[in-house]
């Protein structure tokens, strides 16, 4: 069994490699808030397990086992994130801590229990897919609410950023998966949107915020 710190490391570079073509040392570093040299250690480590390829200076990928590997970490975190919530009555801002702990459990008949008494759900309290088995992993079709225009209807399939944060500030605006909002208009100064709401209340996003969301259009 690998030590959490190394799950942790796997995770990391895959969950990049998910946002971006290429992945360096220095990307690896900010993403697990560690110096540049820890990283490099740790990479001939999973050099020599055969879970990474990277050579000196060039970007860091993950070897098909390794990829395989990483999945399984972040399939174990969603599942305990859904069963935390449809099953415990969590809230999805109260999960995300919870999960990192449970993901290192290395028990495969607890997680295929708990995706079978959640009828194997395809995504998590997030709206990020959960791998299958095999590692694969469902492609998402969404954009940014930042990227809509004005006068779209767009409804929450997601967030970019699971901090409990967010999702206390998303709590409070009454903002959830599933929630309809249409762009009304985009400050020039700042990139915050005016939204018309499903109640037909209106609110003032920030750009930051907006960054945050991932939205799918809907048909008029």
């Amino acid at each position: 069994m690998a030590s959490n710190t190394i799950e942790n490391y796997l995770k990391a570079i895959y969950s990049l490699q998910q946002k971006q073509e290429k992945v360096n040392i220095t990307d690896v570093s900010k993403h697990l808030e560690v110096s540049a040299a820890t990283v490099n250690n740790m990479m001939q480590k999973l050099k020599k397990m055969k879970w990474v390829k990277q050579e000196k200076y060039q970007p860091v990928t993950l070897t098909v086992e390794g990829e395989k590997r990483a999945a399984m970490i972040i399939r174990k975190h969603r599942i305990a994130e859904m069963y935390l919530t449809e099953k415990m009555g969590l809230g999805w801002e109260n999960v995300h801590s919870i999960a990192e702990e449970m993901e290192h459990i290395d028990s495969s008949i607890l997680f295929d229990r708990m995706d079978e008494l959640l009828d194997y759900p395809k995504y998590d309290p997030h709206g990020s897919p959960i791998p299958n088995k095999d590692g694969k992993i469902v492609k998402m079709n969404f954009h940014l609410l930042s990227q809509a225009e004005t006068g779209s209807l767009v409804q929450l399939v997601g967030v970019e950023d699971s901090s409990k944060e967010l999702l206390e500030f998303l709590n409070q605006k009454m903002i959830r998966l599933g929630t309809e909002m249409k762009v009304l208009e985009i400050a020039s100064f700042d990139k915050s949107l005016l939204l018309e709401m499903e109640e037909k209340d209106t609110l003032v996003l920030s750009s930051k915020v907006c960054n945050a969301l991932r939205v799918i259009e809907v048909e008029k």
